[in-house]
């Protein structure tokens, strides 16, 4: 956006100097997170660059290690592509094992944690509710609370009760942790709310659920859907209460690379961490795709 003529050289100095110090904030945030991404095509195993790599010799790059997390672990790698082949991946490779993992308890959690979370919210915007400010500050505790207290604390508890090392013990752990998320994307999105809607659907005849499903649930679901993916992200990147309360049958991908990193470093650490920030990329757009739908839903020009 060009800038008005009467702008003195203060302001243009103030305007490309904030614009240049927020440049080298993105710099300094992103570049760790790129520098791995072509190092997940080093063709040596190694977490280095290579002569070979700086002076971009094709040779020097390789898909070895995106093959290796669908090979890892499978009893024939070598054998040719058929369906025993895939069934062979899908049952034994230990990276395709923790991804089914993750996506099971992320989505699981997920559920559960959007569901509890926005009854919560649609209950603390009520204008009457009671110890409101209380109910709050205990609902978002888990994100407060460090994560190594609560899941010390889901260990004794659950060990006691019989859900330590379960699936049902680590989904219901990660709804815990992803609940507070929900709360807050949907109390937020329930401020810029009109009741009055609620009365006019009333007055024409709507019944309580009608109203709800129809006239809160569309104006809302832009909140609940991103509260959900902060959810499902939490869950899927998660690693603290997942060393606490899984064995090898529960391994979720971060698991698995806490455990490569320990007992066998592998270049397939890179090539999963670069499938991630590109998982994690695709859902920031889908928030922000969402924030802009719900800005337009409310009236605003999208900014």
């Amino acid at each position: 956006m060009a800038l008005p003529p009467y702008v003195g050289p203060a302001d243009i100095a103030w305007h490309y100097g904030f614009r240049f110090y927020c440049a080298l904030v993105l710099i300094f945030l992103m570049l760790p997170i790129l520098v791995i991404i072509p190092l997940s095509f080093n063709a040596e195993p190694y977490f280095t660059y290579s002569e070979g790599m700086l002076a971009f010799e094709p040779e020097a790059y390789s898909l070895r290690w995106y093959a290796d997390i669908v090979t890892n672990g499978m009893a024939a790698p070598n054998a040719p592509f058929s369906w025993s082949w895939i069934q062979d991946s899908w049952s034994n490779a230990q990276w395709i094992h923790s991804t089914k993992n993750s996506f099971i308890i992320g989505i699981a959690a997920t559920l559960i944690a959007t569901t509890l979370g926005t009854l919560a919210a649609l209950g603390l915007t009520r204008p009457h509710m009671p110890f409101r400010q209380a109910i709050m500050a205990l609902l978002i505790s888990p994100m407060i609370v460090p994560l190594i207290i609560s899941a010390a604390g889901m260990f004794f508890f659950y060990s006691k009760i019989g859900l330590s090392h379960t699936f049902p013990g680590i989904i219901l752990a990660h709804a815990a942790i992803g609940t507070p998320f929900v709360v807050i994307t949907v109390t937020a999105t329930l401020a810029g709310f009109d009741s009055n809607l609620m009365r006019a659907a009333a007055s024409l005849g709507a019944t309580p659920p009608r109203t709800f499903f129809k006239v809160v649930v569309p104006l809302i679901s832009p909140g609940v859907i991103s509260g959900a993916l902060f959810a499902f992200i939490t869950s899927f990147d998660e690693v603290v209460v997942v060393l606490f309360l899984t064995k090898f049958e529960q391994r979720t991908i971060p698991r698995q690379m806490y455990a490569g990193i320990r007992e066998q470093i592998s270049p397939t650490i890179l090539a999963v961490a670069t499938l991630l920030v590109i998982i994690a990329v695709l859902l920031l757009l889908t928030m922000e795709m969402l924030r802009r739908r719900n800005e337009r839903m409310r009236g605003l020009s999208p900014g």
